[in-house]
């Protein structure tokens, strides 16, 4: 397959699964997450077992993610995707909003990406304008 095809492919996955996150669906997320993928948040790192726990149990409910720019790198058969989001989620039980750079690490196992990492940067530059 074409690298542009490619890239285009994991953009299409990681807007699918912030849907998925938004709609809480845990059971599509587990199938997309790695078994040893790392999440790192605000607030810590945890695996996959505690990032499906958290969304279940609305922990932190990704409400909207906002997606502003999105860049795919592909290295052999991984795929290196940056979003820059304002992210609208409820956390604690009160909704926040913030703008970060997320980074995604998808890695293709039998013929299918699996998200062997995700990881929230908060940006400290003001929201620009789409």
């Amino acid at each position: 397959m074409q690298t542009a095809s490619l890239e285009q492919e994991v953009i299409n996955l990681s807007t699918e699964k912030w849907r998925w996150m938004s709609e809480r669906n845990t059971d599509t997320l587990d199938a997309l997450f790695h078994e040893k993928a790392v999440f790192v948040h605000m607030g810590g790192a945890w695996g996959k077992e505690q990032e499906l726990d958290i969304i279940k149990s609305g922990g932190i409910h990704y409400k909207q993610a906002d997606i502003h720019e999105v860049s795919v790198t592909i290295i052999g058969a991984t795929a290196i995707l940056l979003n820059r989001i304002t992210l609208l989620a409820v956390v604690g039980g009160n909704e926040v909003t913030n703008p970060f750079m997320v980074t995604e690490v998808y890695v293709q196992q039998e013929d299918s990406w699996k998200l062997a990492s995700l990881s929230f940067t908060r940006l400290l530059t003001p929201e620009q304008p789409h």
